[in-house]
């Protein structure tokens, strides 16, 4: 602690999620020197969170709308375990604008943002809206929701096709429909409409124009809710499948110094705006030098790790401290973004017990798993197993180390996308740094 600071707000943390996340937020909070409990559904009574935690607590069954996401089992759980706070960790709960005010109404804090900020950054809509009052440049699209037929021709006509329809509420791919021909329209915005309603129990879509070959480039930002922003830098997600990242890398190749700095002021000029603490994410398209806004993630990313390993920051700790105590431990100054790191996600493709398990090591290597031999992996959850990340002084030599991790991996019991992501970055093309959204489907074919 420093001199003359007030002694911390909280003493313990009940993380609420699973897997990976859950372990990389219990080891900071140790080095912070909080207690941490953990959560945990029947199936996972022997997983690597429960096992590193100070205390767990059983939620319920293996579904997670009976467990993981029990609200009232979680809070329930918090109290009687005399937590000071929850963490929601990644997906689940984490953007849940009515957990989040559950938490403050029993008295607990929060490790996130607002209720009501949660909630604006959530609906897509409203979030472009606030983007654009900010002075962000916006792919060109609806202004709002679409309501029906009529207007969906109308703005298909005045901004062109190809055009892609989005859920305001969605993520992930969920709700999104790409339209190549005017026939495909009317039965599109159904399909979407009827698939958010069903996942996100909203079905108020949008229409944009779809580009072609762009990069999916995102920002890091942590703000301490008292008007403190600090801006840690890019990540290029443009690697995808089905909308789901695989691979992450900083600095991004497709931006430029000045397309750098220009995100950079937008990003802060945004943030200035929102009454915001913690750790998100300012996601853009970018394409011929140009970027534009696509959407805030309220919440820590899985990707995280990268911008860690270029800035030397933690940023789990730095989110806890901005939102218990409403300030961080590093300034403008502090930290400088320094060399190149990419992080590979390896994913399960099949459930099953893990016999044998090695991780990759060496200088510059690290591996945020759950996966130890012997644990299971449940059919019932998400299929991120491990995320190997390196950091190096340049590309060349983080694309050789990242090769050199990966084929150092021993997992038996369960597939893996592990050959996979070998493929993708011994590619040419990856290599090449000259590569877009469509890169995955061009490697492997469908």
């Amino acid at each position: 602690m420093k001199k003359n600071q007030p002694p911390p707000l909280i003493r313990s943390i009940l993380i609420a999620n699973r897997g990976e996340i859950a372990v990389r937020i219990i080891r900071t909070c140790k080095e912070m020197g909080l207690k941490t409990v953990a959560v945990y559904s029947e199936p996972d009574i022997d997983a690597l969170h429960v096992k590193l935690a100070d205390q767990a607590v059983c939620i319920g069954p293996a579904a997670s709308t009976a467990s993981y996401l029990n609200q009232k089992a979680l809070i329930t759980a918090a109290l009687i375990t005399h937590c000071d706070a929850i963490h929601p960790g990644v997906g689940f709960l984490s953007e849940n604008a009515e957990f989040a005010a559950a938490v403050r109404e029993a008295g607990l804090i929060f490790i996130g943002a607002e209720p009501e900020t949660i909630e604006l950054l959530g609906d897509k809509i409203r979030a472009k809206t606030t983007a654009q009052e900010a002075g962000l440049p916006l792919i060109p699209g609806s202004n709002g929701a679409v309501e029906n037929i009529d207007e969906a021709i109308h703005i298909a006509k005045k901004i062109g096709l190809p055009l892609i329809i989005k859920a305001a509420a969605g993520g992930g791919g969920r709700g999104m429909r790409i339209i190549r021909n005017m026939v495909e329209l009317e039965e599109s915005i159904r399909i979407a409409a009827a698939e958010a309603a069903n996942f996100f129990s909203d079905g108020t879509i949008f229409i944009e124009k779809f580009m072609e070959s762009p990069r999916h480039v995102e920002t890091q930002v942590l703000s301490d809710g008292n008007g403190e922003v600090i801006y840690l830098g890019e990540r290029d997600c443009s690697v995808q499948k089905n909308h789901q990242k695989l691979l992450e890398e900083s600095l991004s190749t497709a931006v430029s110094p000045k397309l750098r700095e220009s995100i950079k002021h937008d990003v802060l000029r945004l943030f200035h705006k929102l009454k915001y603490a913690g750790a998100a994410t300012v996601e853009f398209l970018v394409e011929n030098d140009k970027h534009y806004f696509m959407e805030v993630n309220a919440r820590v990313q899985v990707e995280h790790p990268v911008t860690e390993c270029t800035t030397g920051v933690d940023i789990i700790r730095e989110q806890i401290l901005a939102c218990s105590e409403g300030r961080m431990d590093i300034t403008k100054d502090s930290f400088a973004i320094r060399g190149y790191s990419l992080e590979t996600r390896l994913n399960a493709l099949t459930p099953g017990k893990v016999t044998s398990f090695i991780p990759p090591a060496g200088p510059f290597v690290r591996t945020d798993t759950f996966l130890y031999p012997g644990c299971t992996l449940s059919p019932h959850y998400d299929s991120l197993a491990a995320k190997v990340i390196i950091w190096a002084p340049d590309r060349k030599t983080g694309l050789a180390r990242m090769s050199r991790a990966l084929r150092e991996i021993t997992i038996e019991g369960i597939e893996t996308n592990l050959k996979e992501q070998l493929s993708i970055l011994e590619s040419p093309q990856f290599r090449s740094g000259n590569f877009d959204t469509r890169l995955y489907g061009q490697i492997i074919k469908r």
